[in-house]
C-alpha cells in the first residue's frame, strides 16, 4: 500500500481481503434522501448481506461502498484509508456480479478472461487463471463452450468466475440470484456460500431474500427507507427482531417482553404476562428482556395430548388466533396467556390437527430455540 492510502496490487498476485467502512453516508436525489447510514463496517474476508424490500436503499449502499457512486455526504474507508472512485488503481481491486450476467458472444473462457485481457495480462496466464476460476465455481472443462448457450444458473456461475478471476479485494454482488427459479436458486445459494467462504474475499451481498442472505452471510443488515434498522449475525437478526416492522419482515410476531424471574445452571425463566418461557442462557433476575422464537422451531400438538419424551422445556397451552397460507406451509399466530408468537406447520399437519382459529393447542419448543436480550 502506498503512503497516500491507495492500494497497489499486481494482477498476478492475489489481492488481500480488506475491511470496508462507511461513515455518515447520505445520498439525496432531488431533495429526497434515499440513503442515510451513520455507520457500517464490513470486516476483512467476511460476507456481509444487506436485505430489504425494493426501494429500501440496498443497491445505493452497495454502489456507494463499492465506489460506483459518490455519496452526497459521508466518507468510505477501504483498508482503513479514505477511498475515492476517482482512483483507478483502487477501483481495479473491486469486482462485481449483478442481477443479469450480460455475457459476451464467444466462449466461456473468453468471457471469464475478459477483464484480464483489458488489463494486459498475457494469453497463457489468462487461460490458466480462467480455467482455475471456472473450476472454483464448478465449471471445470467448460472453457470452450459458447457463452450464449448457457442456462441462467450456468451463466451466473460464469459471471462469478469472471469477477473472481480478477482476484478482487472487495466483491460486490447485487441480487445475483433474483432471476433464477426457486429450485436452482436454492442450489446456487449454497454454492455461492461455499465459494465465498473458500475465497475469503470481502463481499457485500445485496438481496431481498432473507433465506438467501442467511445462507451466504457472516453478518447481515436489514434496510428500510434508506436506513439500517437491524444488524448482526443472521441468527441475531432473524432470531430476535428489533421491532415490530423487522419482525413482520422476517416472518415473525413482535418480540415478547417480560421479566426474568429465575436463573440457575445457565437456564433462565422469563415471565411474559403470566406465561413462563425458558431460555438457555443466563439472564439477570429481575431484569426486563425481549425474547423470540422462530416459527419453524415451534411444534404443535392437540391440546391435552400426551407429549413424546424429549428435551424441549417449553410446553405452552395456546390458542390459534390467526392462520395464513404461506407457500407449502401454514403460518399461525398463537396466544398463550400474555405471550403471542408464531408457528409454521405443513399443510398436511394442519389438516391432521384440524387447525382453525380459536382451536386450543399445545406449543412445544426448546429453550435453546429462544433468543433473548436485555430490553432497551
Amino acid at each position: 500500500m502506498r503512503g497516500d492510502g491507495v492500494l497497489e496490487t499486481e494482477d498476478t498476485v492475489q489481492a488481500a481481503a480488506v475491511s470496508v467502512r462507511g461513515e455518515g453516508l447520505r445520498v439525496t436525489y432531488r431533495k429526497r434522501t434515499v440513503l442515510d447510514v451513520p455507520a457500517i463496517e464490513i470486516p476483512a474476508g467476511m460476507t456481509y448481506a444487506v436485505v430489504g424490500a425494493s426501494g429500501a436503499g440496498k443497491s445505493t449502499l452497495l454502489r456507494v461502498l463499492g465506489l460506483l457512486e459518490s455519496p452526497t455526504e459521508g466518507r468510505v474507508f477501504i483498508a482503513g484509508n479514505e477511498a475515492s472512485g476517482r482512483s483507478l488503481a483502487l477501483r481495479r481491486t473491486i469486482a462485481a456480479v449483478f442481477q443479469k450476467p450480460y455475457l459476451l458472444r464467444g466462449t466461456v473462457a473468453a468471457n471469464v478472461a475478459y477483464g484480464l485481457r483489458l488489463r494486459g495480462i498475457g494469453r497463457r496466464e489468462r487461460e490458466e487463471r480462467a480455467a482455475e476460476a471456472l473450476a472454483g465455481v464448478g465449471l471445470a472443462g467448460w472453457e470452450g463452450r459458447s457463452a450464449l448457450t448457457l442456462s441462467g444458473g450456468e451463466a451466473q456461475r460464469v459471471a462469478l468466475a469472471r469477477a473472481l478471476v480478477l482476484r478482487p479485494s472487495l466483491l460486490l454482488l447485487d441480487e445475483p440470484l433474483s432471476y433464477l427459479d426457486p429450485l436452482l436458486k436454492r442450489e446456487l445459494t449454497a454454492e455461492f456460500a461455499r465459494i465465498l467462504a473458500s475465497e475469503r474475499v470481502t463481499a457485500l451481498y445485496v438481496t431481498h431474500d432473507q433465506d438467501e442472505a442467511s445462507v451466504v452471510a457472516d453478518r447481515m443488515a436489514v434496510m428500510r427507507d434508506g436506513t439500517i434498522v437491524s444488524e448482526g449475525t443472521s441468527d441475531e437478526v432473524l432470531g430476535l427482531p428489533t421491532d415490530e416492522w423487522v419482525a413482520s419482515f422476517v416472518g415473525m410476531q413482535p418480540p415478547l417482553r417480560g421479566t426474568v424471574e429465575a436463573c440457575a445452571d445457565g437456564l433462565s425463566t422469563i415471565d411474559v404476562g403470566g406465561t413462563r418461557v425458558s431460555v438457555a442462557r443466563p439472564l439477570d433476575v429481575g431484569s426486563h428482556v425481549v425474547a423470540a422464537v422462530r416459527p419453524e422451531d415451534v411444534t404443535l400438538y392437540e391440546a391435552g395430548a400426551e407429549l413424546p419424551v424429549g428435551s424441549a422445556r417449553n410446553h405452552l397451552s395456546a390458542e390459534v388466533t390467526d392462520m395464513r397460507p404461506q407457500g407449502g406451509t401454514i403460518f399461525l399466530v398463537l396466544r398463550a396467556g400474555g405471550a403471542t408468537f408464531a408457528a409454521t406447520v405443513s399443510r398436511a399437519s394442519a389438516e391432521e390437527l384440524a387447525l382453525a382459529v380459536g382451536l386450543p393447542v399445545t406449543a412445544v419448543f426448546k429453550a435453546t430455540a429462544v433468543r433473548a436480550r436485555q430490553a432497551d
